[in-house]
């Protein structure tokens, strides 16, 4: 399947070493991760200090199974202190604007019908990344590490199956690199499809600051719906664009992960990763 190759080299092996550092654990040293690699330590040091903005020993010390209690305790967020106190600007991944419209209802419930979709593969810290995207923006990203191409494709063309839908990677790339690259190349449009209570969540998970976690519970408080916890964890499972309205950052008010629609791993490496530049 054709991609876009745009600094492919170093997306995978950001993919590959976040991997490792995962499964390896804490205990893990830097000739272990290098020789994972095949590199030298220093080349390996070097390579991913420079891509990820933290060595591969900050990033360890967020990959263990208390960090997700950790964030609940220590960067817990009410989503309507952060909308008041302006967290959801400077704060977010990558200091990204995003700025975002939503489909009508009406426009939604027809399928998608009329509506031409463009996608690409891409590669990203996080495995091989399918972005979609309309005139508007971005409008589905969905992750493979855990699953498969055909069932990430499969997934996002099934949520609007009378759309007509384009490969064109080329189109996309601006978007795609100002999300996953290491500095925002302008404004990064997104193009919500999806029910109006689905949508009112998503908005609501665009609040949550880059290295902070709320709870289903305080999305369904925040949309005015304190009683559908069930229908906000429901809504955060159908978000179609994942990494950039933030999914990953809701919990269970244990502390658990929860559930996340693509992998559990992916999920835990992206709060490790957030965390780790939150702090470097």
């Amino acid at each position: 399947m054709p991609r876009d190759d745009t600094d492919s080299y170093h997306y995978h092996v950001m993919a590959r070493a976040i991997e490792a550092v995962d499964r390896l654990g804490p205990k893990a040293t830097l000739d272990q991760l290098a020789a994972e690699m095949r590199m030298s330590p220093a080349h390996f040091q070097r390579l991913f200090s420079q891509w990820a903005g933290v060595s591969p020993k900050r990033l360890q010390q967020y990959f263990t199974l208390g960090h997700a209690k950790a964030l609940l305790q220590d960067r817990f967020t009410t989503l309507e202190t952060a909308l008041a106190t302006g967290l959801s600007g400077g704060g977010r991944l990558h200091d990204l604007f995003l700025r975002w419209e939503a489909m009508s209802p009406g426009d939604f419930a027809r399928g998608g019908q009329g509506l031409t979709i463009y996608w690409g593969w891409f590669e990203s810290p996080f495995g091989p990344a399918l972005v979609m995207g309309t005139d508007k923006g971005i409008c589905g990203i969905a992750f493979s590490a855990e699953t498969t191409e055909e069932h990430a494709m499969q997934d996002l063309t099934g949520r609007w199956p009378k759309a007509t839908y384009v490969e064109d990677p080329m189109r996309l790339r601006p978007w795609a690199t100002a999300a996953f690259g290491q500095q925002a190349e302008g404004p990064v449009p997104l193009f919500l499809i999806g029910a109006p209570f689905q949508i009112k969540v998503w908005e609501a998970l665009m609040r949550i600051p880059s290295g902070h976690v709320t709870t289903y519970s305080e999305i369904a408080e925040a949309i005015g719906h304190p009683k559908a916890v069930r229908a906000v964890g429901t809504a955060v499972g159908r978000n179609p664009i994942s990494f950039l309205i933030p999914c990953h950052r809701a919990l269970r008010k244990s502390g658990g992960l929860g559930g996340y629609h693509w992998g559990i791993p992916v999920k835990r490496a992206l709060l490790a990763w957030e965390s780790a530049r939150l702090e470097a």
